[in-house]
């Protein structure tokens, strides 16, 4: 089993920028990959970002060029650097993590609300 804990999420004025932080417990060497995603009232969850063990990144296209996600392997954490938010990323994040990106993710956490402002 794997844990998952966000924090950071908040509310920021359009514009700003906010830094996600995901710390994983448990059974950690299981996991091939860490992912960020987010869902808004009314609308299906959605990756935002994802890391793999071997550092691969890869990012939505609402949010590339805007967001960062990084790994400290030492802290087993997981961060989401998002910069010049829009009130459209207004929604709930969550952390998830994979043993195998192929099969989808296994583990959840509960999740940090973020909104934007206009």
């Amino acid at each position: 089993q794997v844990q998952l804990v966000e924090s950071g999420g908040g509310l920021v004025q359009a514009g700003g920028s906010l830094r996600l932080s995901c710390a994983a417990s448990g059974s950690i060497s299981s996991i091939s990959a860490l992912g960020w995603h987010r869902q808004a009232p009314g609308k299906a969850r959605e990756v935002v970002s994802s890391i793999t063990s071997g550092g691969i990144t890869s990012y939505a296209a609402s949010v590339k060029g805007r967001f960062t996600i990084s790994r400290d392997n030492a802290k087993r954490t997981v961060y989401l650097e998002m910069n010049s938010l829009k009130p459209e990323d207004t929604a709930v994040y969550y952390c998830a993590a994979a043993r195998s990106l192929l099969r989808g993710y296994d583990y959840w956490g509960q999740g940090t609300q973020v909104t934007v402002s206009s």
